[in-house]
């Protein structure tokens, strides 16, 4: 699939900001299997002070923005056109735990797709005993690595509701857990950290996704989203095998990868510090628009 990709963020202050320092991961790359990156452009309003554009430790596009002079507002404008070209296969070939286990005590490399920095505690990511027994049922029920992250892929979205309401950026992993709501983002949280508690090493994927409106209703310009999904090490053979628990399946031509990391701090699109004071108001607009429905 090609898709042409508009992502619209703006910060409008209700005081001039004196100063600021921004860290970005919005453009999207190309992956080998996954994606085809044919051409971006990342525009920032007022124009920065300092710009620098690097990859980081994950190779994630990153760019780091600093602003010294008075301004109100802020807007940030990434567009792509990228082609989705996932390798899907269709049969099982991860080990068991044991035998996953086996090939990661094996395994030297410490590069950024090394699944050894991909399997611990972060702060958002803490040992619970409650998912712990939660994950404890997928392994019950299935053999192989690849089978239980399907199976705890399936039972996040049958037993969590999504509700835009129920959590914030920073909810704590047991609260949306205990609350058995929230987004994406939660339900990937709490989909690594099941994981973890296995031995099995995930990740978290920052992205955008392609709505499909209702049946006879038009596709609205700026209504997609942001979204976030799980990757999963399934063994040398299986390698990374990527599952949306919000949607309960694996990762499909309709998802496009922009960072990878260990939890959301790790892909988050932006981040950043404000010389400021009042509040500000936010505004976020997608578009993932298929180029056939151009």
């Amino acid at each position: 699939m090609l898709y042409d990709i508009r992502l619209s963020l703006r910060y409008d202050y209700g005081h001039p900001v004196a100063g600021g320092r921004h860290l970005l991961r919005v453009l999207p790359p190309s992956l080998p299997g996954v994606q085809r990156v044919i051409t971006q452009s990342l525009t920032v309003t007022p124009d920065p002070q300092e710009r620098r554009d690097f990859g980081d430790f994950f190779n994630n596009a990153a760019t780091s923005l600093g602003f010294t002079t008075p301004h109100d507002a802020l807007e940030i404008v990434m567009q792509a056109r990228v082609a989705v070209e996932r390798d899907t296969a269709a049969f099982d070939m991860s080990p068991d735990l044991d035998g996953l286990l086996a090939e990661l005590a094996a395994m030297r490399t410490l590069d950024a797709a090394s699944p050894h920095h991909f399997r611990s505690e972060t702060a958002r990511l803490p040992k619970l005993p409650a998912i712990a027994a939660y994950a404890r049922e997928s392994r019950l029920a299935h053999q192989s690595a690849r089978a239980i992250a399907g199976d705890l892929n399936r039972r996040i979205f049958r037993d969590f509701a999504y509700d835009p309401d129920a959590t914030l950026v920073d909810t704590p992993l047991s609260e949306a857990f205990a609350g058995r709501r929230g987004v994406c983002q939660d339900f990937a949280h709490i989909m690594i950290a099941a994981c973890h508690t296995l031995g099995i090493p995930a990740g978290y994927v920052s992205g955008f996704i392609r709505t499909i409106p209702p049946e006879g209703q038009e596709r609205l310009e700026g209504a997609d989203a942001m979204h976030a999904w799980v990757r999963v090490w399934c063994g040398h053979e299986a390698g990374w095998v990527e599952f949306d628990p919000t949607n309960d399946m694996e990762a499909s031509d309709d998802h496009i990868v922009v960072a990878y990391g260990r939890d959301y701090r790790d892909a988050s699109p932006i981040i950043g510090v404000l010389q400021a004071g009042g509040r500000h108001r936010t505004e976020q607009s997608v578009d993932v628009k298929p180029v056939t429905d151009a």
